[in-house]
């Protein structure tokens, strides 16, 4: 099983399932409401996606996103989170890849994808 992740700033109802419709087909994803933590699933050729909206992820602004499933519609965080910036006009962040679960996180960079372009920054 592979995973992707990003977290989207300032999150709008209704604005990553649009996003994923161009990108997978048979997607169960009820969005109108961010506030909550949302499961949904799709499908990705023959292989079955399952999605997960957490909102409030890295304090109240950003929502994690993350689908999992065999194959996936992008093949890096930041393969997605470029498609997401291009879609949803937000704020996107995604780990670079680098990290591993156990290892201390305070110096750790993120993409940030915005209108300045992609940067690696600090989260704060």
């Amino acid at each position: 099983m592979q995973d992707l992740e990003i977290y989207i700033r300032d999150l709008e109802a209704g604005k990553v399932s649009h996003w994923l419709e161009n990108h997978i087909s048979q997607l169960i994803l009820d969005d109108s409401d961010v506030s909550s933590i949302i499961k949904g699933s799709a499908c990705f050729g023959e292989d079955q996606l399952k999605i997960t909206l957490y909102p409030q992820a890295f304090g109240k602004r950003y929502t994690s996103l993350i689908i999992e499933g065999e194959r996936l519609p992008w093949n890096s965080d930041l393969e997605c989170a470029r498609s997401a910036w291009r879609a949803l006009d937000t704020e996107i962040r995604c780990s670079p890849g680098e990290w591993k679960e156990g290892e201390p996180a305070e110096d750790e960079k993120w993409w940030r994808l915005d209108n300045r372009g992609e940067q690696l920054v600090v989260w704060n």
